[in-house]
């Protein structure tokens, strides 16, 4: 990890260089999803079966083969273990009660002239979700996105999950379950995201696509972006922890070694007040990366992008952690409360030192998709708000229309726009 001093010199553009990764779009790959699109558009489920064939080595001879149904879904969720359907259906819960309290409900008023504001807000009607599948289980980004659609009351939830050989995951399927998707088609890349968006024989178009996938399915979300909307386009995943030294050193390093081992290029950073304490959670990284699984990953994106950063003050290290607007911010400090509004751009604060962020990915409740790449200075997280839209209402009274219309019938004519303005004057008593 590369070692950095608020008080040195070249502090700045050390950090500056720290955080700069390459986002931009690769044109190879650009240009390979573009053409998939296309075909996938043109041809509808023939080339969906044709691209899961190639890519993903399934033997699919039509949609039929890679369609799952409620059914399914509820027999992958029975074939688990009792500990894990209680821990599937206990996260699923404590996800749903945390997003029920982000309805956005309608409301209008009526003002002096009688004029009827306001605004209605609906569920989107169907909504796609991306989840990785094969070999990788994610099960935790089933329950996350789809969960927040289920809340804000989307009648219909696809979920496209590839299966790599034809390898099927319970536990992903047994979420979807949980999670009350509609229904599951085992395909994946770029293929499925352009089959969500301009819909096929088979796959219905949907209205919105959310989460992660690979650089594919990122250059995917892009091209479709307009056509359906997209949740956000995900950088790596990252953590910064701002430690006062109360914190012990071994839960500090586990945290920061829960988002280095993702892949190589996530980003782990902690700002603490003090060398000693730095000096003591690098030797406690040191002892426990010898029992890690992922250890070649860790060290990998440690070595790549990790960090620690001396801080003069918790003040200070509030404004770096500002400036950073990093996708999971832990607070391992005391009195964590009374920091937290020091914090204006984080994509989730985790206040405390019995916080951990691996918490938050599985089941506190809020939602852990999450902006990334410093997007948390504009983002915000995932929510129920995001599969709901809103609508204007406007209905003018009589008296509405002549005042209203005074104004209206000005501004149209200084825009040279006589229809508006003559629109406007027709309603007008005089």
């Amino acid at each position: 990890m590369k070692l950095l001093n608020t008080q040195s010199a070249d502090f700045q553009s050390a950090l500056q260089a720290l955080l700069a990764f390459e986002t931009a779009q690769d044109p190879k790959i650009d240009q390979i999803v573009a053409d998939i699109c296309a075909d996938v558009q043109k041809r509808g489920d023939a080339a969906v079966i044709e691209y899961s064939n190639r890519f993903d080595g399934t033997s699919a001879q039509s949609m039929a083969d890679l369609t799952l149904a409620q059914a399914d879904l509820q027999a992958a969720f029975e074939r688990l273990p009792a500990n894990v359907q209680t821990a599937l259906q206990q996260s699923a819960a404590r996800v749903e009660s945390y997003h029920q309290r982000q309805k956005m409900q309608s409301w209008h008023y009526t003002d002096e002239d009688g004029t009827l504001l306001g605004q209605q807000i609906s569920a989107l009607d169907r909504v796609g979700i991306y989840v990785p599948g094969g070999k990788a289980a994610y099960p935790s980004s089933v329950i996350m996105n789809a969960m927040p659609a289920h809340v804000a009351g989307v009648p219909e939830i696809i979920m496209v999950v590839p299966t790599p050989g034809g390898e099927r995951n319970d536990i992903v399927l047994a979420a979807a379950f949980v999670a009350g998707v509609t229904r599951v088609f085992t395909i994946g890349g770029a293929q499925a995201v352009a089959a969500l968006a301009y819909g096929t024989e088979t796959v219905p178009q949907v209205d919105k696509i959310t989460g992660p996938g690979n650089a594919f399915v990122a250059a995917a979300k892009r091209r479709v972006f307009g056509v359906v909307g997209i949740d956000m386009v995900a950088g790596p995943s990252e953590i910064l922890v701002i430690a006062d030294g109360s914190t012990p050193a071994e839960w500090v390093a586990m945290d920061l070694f829960s988002q280095a081992e993702h892949d190589e290029i996530a980003q782990a950073i902690l700002i603490a007040t003090s060398q000693p304490y730095l000096d003591n959670v690098q030797a406690a990284m040191d002892k426990l990366i010898q029992e890690m699984p992922r250890r070649a990953i860790i060290e990998a994106s440690l070595g790549n992008r990790g960090a620690m950063i001396l801080a003069k003050d918790l003040d200070e290290a509030c404004e770096i952690a500002n400036y950073i607007a990093p996708e999971h911010l832990e607070l391992s400090v005391e009195n964590a409360q009374e920091w937290a509004p020091k914090i204006r751009h984080a994509g989730a604060i985790f206040m405390g030192k019995y916080t951990s962020e691996s918490l938050g990915d599985y089941c506190a409740g809020p939602n852990h998709v999450l902006p990334t790449s410093r997007t948390a200075r504009f983002s915000s997280p995932l929510g129920t708000y995001d599969f709901q839209k809103r609508s204007s209402l406007i209905q003018v009274s009589e008296a509405g229309a002549q005042s209203l219309g005074k104004i209206a019938s000005t501004l149209a004519h200084g825009e040279m726009l006589t229809a508006h303005a003559r629109a406007a004057e027709f309603r007008l008593k005089d």
